[in-house]
């Protein structure tokens, strides 16, 4: 293998693994879905949030939209409640990052603090 394409195998993996989330999605209700997929000595994890309705209230405006986020991860890891705890941290991450007033609704999350807190929990529990 190249050395380009090593560098975007982990790309590749997730990618691939996104039409058996889709699958399970619809048929689980569990939160959090692990291996999915794997790959050599790699394992595919995934967390769904629940489909509802988000309204937030805002001083200058009233969001209503609809959040259905799956956050995947790619790891060889093997504590299931490292990867659990993970998932829920980064979650609630993600939510504080959406209640954010200049956050743009369904735009990308370009804050370089939630990158590095999602860095420093991975290193916390996987």
């Amino acid at each position: 293998m190249q050395r380009e394409d090593a560098a975007q195998l982990p790309q590749f993996i997730l990618q691939a693994a996104l039409d058996i989330v889709q699958d399970l999605a619809w048929t689980t209700s569990a939160m959090i879905l692990k291996t999915i997929d794997k790959f050599n000595d790699l394992v595919v994890s995934v967390y769904v949030t629940d489909d509802h309705i988000l309204n937030i209230s805002k001083p200058i405006h009233f969001l209503h939209f609809i959040i259905h986020t799956r956050f995947m991860l790619l790891h060889d890891s093997r504590s299931d409640d490292g990867i659990k705890s993970f998932f829920q941290e980064v979650h609630e991450l993600y939510i504080k990052s959406l209640l954010n007033p200049l956050y743009l609704p369904g735009s990308r999350i370009t804050s370089s603090h939630f990158d590095t807190k999602v860095g420093a929990l991975a290193r916390k529990y996987l």
